[in-house]
């Protein structure tokens, strides 16, 4: 069944006095009104997810992955209306690696999830003596959501859940409700009530999901300063996490790389999102041979990129998505500035495109112990650091609280390989960043968080585990 934008939007917003007002990331006009849950409401619909999910986890995999596969197919006929939403709540421009993008990846990991087996796993056989490890559903899923990526992150929380056999509780950010509960409106054409809610909430509610004593997992992605306060919450329930924190992604350019041959690679593995991306390279080492051709590239390649309202299908780039996040972009660009870093291309707000956007910056003679190179930016601006010795580069990268993603990139695999091994990130991309593939693990070491996600893995990770032995 398809439906309009208008039609979708009108299903999920609270009549206007009766909620909370959402605007237009790029204009700042209302879109919406989103509903205001309190925490009774989130008692109250987590106690109706335990009464459903024995139901729904009784139906077996078979059956779930069919219903999986009916919403992706939803996902697809919708998409395109999906897009306008997110792109106007969230600001990401419809092209690019964007609004578009993120919905096709809504259906691509709804699909995985449906389409990944997970069988019982012989894991000592020796005569008559036989154990076997099963995965049962854990029950009730609470998930925390971003603001970022809103709809594609919930996808990654809800979609493997739902294929275990759990019933699932959202919270979305309160900057991006609506991309949410639109995806879920979708969702729940096709699933059992109960099975799948969402709380549209403020902090308090995102509280008492994490010290919740009845949910059997919490997954959260945000940054690390909350999901530490969801460990400790989440103490006396001894809930499963899954988080996914922030991140301070390094990228080495090892000496001898063809710089046209990676630069847009590059510049998207930065600048993706506008840069509001956990694993967006954040930090780019650079060898001195090379160091000012990298500079030129990037800054040309900021220069000609299209930034403007995400409605125009000629923008590639959008703006920050709230004033918050604009604040803290636009200190540490000052910051680096008044310490003598070259502000090399951008370093300023677009106010022609609107209140929240801010030029595409690359930032030069630059270097660790500065605040846009030792904290997350999450934004349209790199500091690009020399080095004259790969090992210290290596060194330099791992010095860092964070571990999310990092990169190698070099015409030479076997070197960017042996650099890649010995990088501290939960995934080190070769010639690529932020790449990420629906079968593959992905998480994050140090205080970038711990649980991975996607394939087989993430299944396990909204599973219990029962061993069978004889």
């Amino acid at each position: 069944m398809t439906t309009t934008t208008t039609t979708i939007l009108e299903s999920i917003t609270a009549p206007e006095g009766g909620g909370r007002p959402i605007p237009d990331a790029a204009t700042r006009e209302v879109i919406g009104h989103a509903p205001v849950h309190t925490v009774d409401d989130l008692n109250r619909a987590i106690v109706n997810a335990r009464s459903a999910q024995p139901a729904w986890a009784a139906l077996g995999h078979a059956e779930r992955s069919l219903i999986l596969t009916a919403i992706a197919d939803d996902l697809d006929a919708n998409a395109e209306e999906l897009a306008v939403l997110l792109s106007r709540e969230q600001g990401k421009p419809l092209n690019g690696p964007n609004a578009r993008f993120e919905v096709g990846a809504c259906s691509a990991w709804t699909r995985t999830a449906a389409d990944t087996p997970l069988e019982p796993e012989v894991v000592f056989e020796a005569g008559d003596s036989r154990a076997e490890v099963h995965y049962d559903p854990l029950g009730v899923v609470g998930a925390i959501g971003p603001w970022n990526w809103p709809m594609m992150i919930t996808v990654w929380q809800i979609a493997p859940s739902l294929r275990m056999g759990n019933t699932v509780v959202v919270k979305p950010s309160e900057y991006t409700p609506l991309s949410v509960l639109a995806l879920a409106a979708i969702y729940n054409r096709h699933l059992p009530e109960d099975v799948l809610t969402v709380i549209s909430g403020d902090r308090e509610v995102g509280a008492a999901i994490a010290a919740h004593p009845d949910l059997d997992k919490i997954m959260f992605t945000g940054s690390t300063a909350t999901g530490r306060r969801i460990v400790e919450a989440s103490a006396n329930s001894l809930a499963r996490l899954t988080l996914e924190l922030g991140g301070n992604d390094a990228g080495i350019i090892l000496p001898g790389t063809d710089v046209a041959a990676i630069a847009e690679n590059l510049f998207w593995g930065i600048f993706i999102n506008t840069g509001q991306t956990c694993a967006a390279l954040k930090r780019l080492y650079v060898h001195d041979s090379q160091y000012d051709e990298v500079v030129d590239a990037l800054a040309k390649l900021a220069d000609a990129m299209p930034l403007g309202n995400g409605l125009d299908e000629a923008n590639v780039l959008g703006p920050l998505q709230n004033e918050k996040q604009f604040d803290i972009v636009a200190r540490l660009v000052e910051d680096a500035r008044e310490r003598g870093a070259r502000i090399v291309t951008g370093g300023e707000p677009a106010p022609e495109h609107g209140p929240l956007f801010y030029r595409t910056t690359v930032v030069a003679d630059i270097d660790d112990g500065t605040a846009l190179v030792d904290e997350e930016q999450f934004g349209p601006v790199i500091p690009v650091i020399r080095y004259s010795d790969v090992d210290d580069a290596v060194r330099r990268a791992n010095d860092s609280t964070q571990g999310l993603g990092a990169s190698v990139w070099s015409d030479d695999p076997d070197a960017a390989s042996e650099v890649a091994r010995r990088v501290q990130a939960g995934t080190v991309w070769i010639n690529q960043h932020g790449a990420i593939n629906p079968h593959v693990p992905f998480g994050g070491i140090k205080a970038s968080g711990y649980g991975q996600e996607f394939g087989v893995a993430g299944l396990k990770a909204v599973a219990a585990p029962k061993v069978i032995q004889r």
